[in-house]
C-alpha cells in the first residue's frame, strides 16, 4: 500500500511540496517563539527559572545552548549578534528535518530548493561578516597570502567560496533525502520493531545535519573575519 503524502493533499497539487511544508515549518517556529516570549515575560522574576518543564524553561535552555554553541565555534568579540541567525538557521533544519519522520510527511530540507536557498542565505551572511569585520580589505584574502600570487590565487578562492553554498545545499539535502528514503523502505516492510530502530536512527541522523550545517556555516563566517586562508 502505498503511504498517504499528505503535503500533497494540503497543497492540491497546486502548492509545491516543500514550499508548503517549509511554511508549515515556519508557523510552528513562530508560534512557539510567540508563546515562548510571553511566558518569559509573564515571569515575576526572570531570574528564577520555572519547576519543572515549560515553555519558558524550554526556550532558556535551547537559548542558552545556541549561546554556548556560536560562542565555542566562532571564538570572537561580539559573537553574541550571531546568534539569533545562526540560531533561527539551526531551529529551522532541525525541525524541517524532524518534520521527515512524522508519517506521510516529506522532509523540507531533503529537496534542493530549500537546501541551496539555505546554502545561498548563509554565503550572503559570510561575506557581508567578512566586510563588516575587515572592511574593504577583506577582498584581500582573495588574492593569497603573497601578491605575485594573485593570478594564480584569485581564481581559486573565488570558485572555493562559489561552492560553499552548493556544498553546504548538497550535504543537507543528500543526507536527509536518504534517510527519508530509508525510512520510508523499512517502514513499508514491517510495522513492528524494526521501524523503531530506523526512527531512533532517522532521529539521530536529524539533529546531526543540523549541527553540521550550523558548524560549517559558522565555520564560514570566521574564516571571513579572521582572514584564516
Amino acid at each position: 500500500m502505498k503511504p498517504i503524502n499528505f503535503l500533497a493533499l494540503l497543497g492540491g497539487g497546486k502548492i509545491p511540496e516543500v514550499l508548503l511544508g517549509t511554511w508549515i515549518v515556519m508557523g510552528i517556529l513562530l508560534v512557539f517563539g510567540f508563546l515562548a516570549g510571553n511566558a518569559i515575560k509573564r515571569a515575576s522574576d526572570p531570574l528564577v527559572p520555572d519547576e519543572g518543564v515549560s515553555l519558558r524553561s524550554i526556550g532558556e535552555a535551547m537559548v542558552e545552548f545556541l549561546d554556548g554553541f556560536v560562542h565555542d565555534v566562532l571564538e570572537q568579540h561580539g559573537y553574541r549578534t550571531m546568534v539569533p541567525f545562526f540560531g533561527s538557521i539551526f531551529m529551522f533544519i532541525l525541525v524541517a528535518n524532524f518534520f521527515g519522520l512524522i508519517p506521510g510527511m516529506e522532509p523540507p530540507t531533503s529537496d534542493t530548493d530549500l537546501t541551496f536557498a539555505l546554502g545561498a542565505i548563509c554565503f550572503i551572511f559570510y561575506i557581508v561578516q567578512g566586510f563588516r569585520s575587515n572592511g574593504v580589505w577583506y577582498l584581500r584574502s582573495f588574492l593569497g597570502p603573497v601578491l605575485f600570487l594573485a593570478p594564480l590565487m584569485l581564481p581559486i578562492e573565488l570558485a572555493d567560496n562559489m561552492f560553499r553554498p552548493f556544498s553546504l545545499g548538497v550535504r543537507l539535502y543528500a543526507n536527509m533525502f536518504a534517510d527519508h528514503t530509508v525510512l520510508g523502505i523499512f517502514t513499508r516492510l514491517t510495522y513492528l520493531v524494526a521501524p523503531l530502530a530506523f526512527y531512533a536512527l532517522g532521529a539521530i541522523v536529524c539533529i546531526i545535519q543540523a549541527v553540521i550545517f550550523m558548524v560549517l556555516a559558522m565555520s564560514y563566517v570566521r574564516l571571513a573575519a579572521s582572514h584564516e586562508h
